[in-house]
């Protein structure tokens, strides 16, 4: 009966394979025999190919479907050709800023390259530090939402109050964890496989060395091999990217317990340059096949960026009416005309443009906006705007330096309790309403504010000359949206 059921399922693996080719082009299928044979030489030999075990991560955007579809392609090509295929560990990151169209999006390509059931395949899921089998239709955990916020904070706290807020660095600190720890998970795999373009890698590991900074571990050593050197740099970084931000017995072991590997073998394989022609050429198999569906308000982000523009000229705005001095509207304007320079810059069709502009409405009257983008930081984050207005000034780093200015600007009332409140930071008796306010405003447990009272700001000296545009990286995704 086993037999038979065999038979039967490497029909369908067959079927699924010559469905997926007649979406290719003639350079897409060039290119997959380019990557059976990188992979085959990876593996020490297509006799051992059987042995090998690849790890891709899947976050539900075009190039990761794409790529995951191409990966499956060599694998049931080698399938069909010799006794064995190398093993395909496709992993998820769940955080709150995974949108659940991503989910939908991941669901239905596994499903149409019909990786569930198939012996050769895990799909994986990481929620708070847990390794759990795929589910799309799984919410987030409240203990993985709450962990997300507060670590979103934590790390946002550690700036200057004049800087740039980059709400989403502790994703590079979340993404890289992602990495290491699902790469030994299991008796590990041999190789992470990824199409991330070269400058993606370095824009990754610029954002990967602020958040480290801000997180406590320090600047990363400067390389210039891109992924190549990832694994290196994840071990050196230690296997908790959050231990200065939280007391020892607050920090979460990465689980099940006892199923990850003490030492890894991983090597990072570029497919990059398998990845041909245009996106409008490859829709057919995104949309027909891997059934696909793209939201025209999203940007398909990296770590650290923010998928939706309204989020992010939300942020902008309030960083121009509280910190710059500016009418809210000022700072929406100048992240549109950042983002119009940069889409221009890379040739973007003039109707995407138009597009984008348009969904922001009339300038003069951003309230709704303000409003949407507000409830989707509440929703996503339980972050409200008030908290918001507190991380900009990040007021409780390097013994409360900047409360003074925070509390004159945003709460005038409260500058009769600097007292309390200094008190209170240092871990001394304070009024129990002082306790309250402190974390309402801000949204953390009296007992992290004191860490981040003990903690210095982290200048980012070079973050003007080194670290990407927000804005180009918020539309670095017009390059993959421009068929939208």
């Amino acid at each position: 009966m086993s037999t038979i059921h065999d038979q039967a399922m490497n029909y369908v693996y067959q079927q699924v394979l010559q469905r997926l080719l007649s979406f290719f082009s003639r350079a897409e299928r060039t290119a997959l025999q380019l990557l059976i044979q990188r992979l085959a030489v990876a593996a020490g030999g297509m006799d051992r190919i059987g042995e090998f075990k690849v790890l891709v991560t899947q976050s539900g955007t075009r190039d990761c479907c794409y790529s995951l579809a191409l990966m499956r392609a060599a694998q049931l090509s080698i399938a069909g050709r010799a006794p064995g295929t190398f093993q395909l560990r496709v992993a998820t990151l769940r955080g709150c800023a995974t949108p659940v169209s991503a989910l939908h999006n991941m669901h239905r390509s596994f499903s149409a390259l019909f990786l569930y059931d198939d012996p050769r395949v895990e799909l994986l899921m990481i929620d708070n530090r847990e390794v759990l089998p795929f589910n799309h239709q799984a919410p987030l955990t409240d203990d993985g939402r709450e962990a997300n916020r507060i670590n979103l904070l934590m790390v946002g706290h550690r700036r200057r109050w004049g800087e740039s807020l980059e709400l989403w660095d502790d994703a590079y600190l979340a993404t890289a964890e992602f990495y290491g720890q699902v790469a030994r998970w299991n008796n590990g795999v041999d190789a992470l496989v990824s199409s991330d373009s070269a400058r993606s890698q370095e824009n990754f590991l610029q954002g990967l060395d602020r958040a480290a900074q801000k997180a406590g571990i320090g600047a990363l050593p400067k390389r210039g091999a891109g992924f190549e050197e990832l694994f290196n740099l994840l071990d050196g970084m230690g296997g908790d990217c959050y231990r200065e931000l939280h007391a020892e017995s607050d920090l979460l072991p990465w689980r099940p317990l006892g199923q990850f590997e003490a030492c890894r073998r991983t090597h990072y394989i570029g497919i990059d340059d398998m990845v041909v022609g245009k996106m409008e050429e490859r829709w057919p198999l995104l949309s027909d096949f891997l059934g696909f569906q793209t939201d025209d308000l999203l940007f398909e982000p990296g770590a650290g960026e923010s998928p939706d523009p309204l989020v992010a000229a939300y942020l902008s705005g309030l960083q121009a009416n509280y910190i710059g001095g500016h009418d809210y509207e000022v700072g929406v304007s100048e992240y549109l005309q950042r983002c119009l320079a940069v889409m221009r810059r890379k040739n973007l069709p003039e109707q995407i443009c138009e597009r984008f502009v348009a969904t922001f409405g009339n300038l003069s009257d951003l309230s709704e906006h303000r409003s949407l983008a507000s409830s989707s930081l509440q929703k996503s984050f339980g972050l409200n705007e008030a908290q918001l207005v507190c991380l900009l000034f990040a007021p409780f780093i390097e013994g409360g330096a900047g409360l003074e200015r925070f509390l004159r600007t945003c709460h005038p009332g409260m500058l009769v309790a600097m007292p309390d409140l200094h008190r209170a930071m240092q871990g001394l008796h304070a009024p129990e309403q002082v306790l309250q306010w402190m974390t309402d405003v801000s949204g953390l447990p009296v007992r992290l504010i004191s860490r981040l009272y003990a903690m210095d700001a982290i200048q980012m000296a070079d973050q003007a000359t080194h670290a990407p545009d927000p804005a180009d990286r918020e539309v670095a995704a017009g390059d993959r949206t421009a068929e939208g």
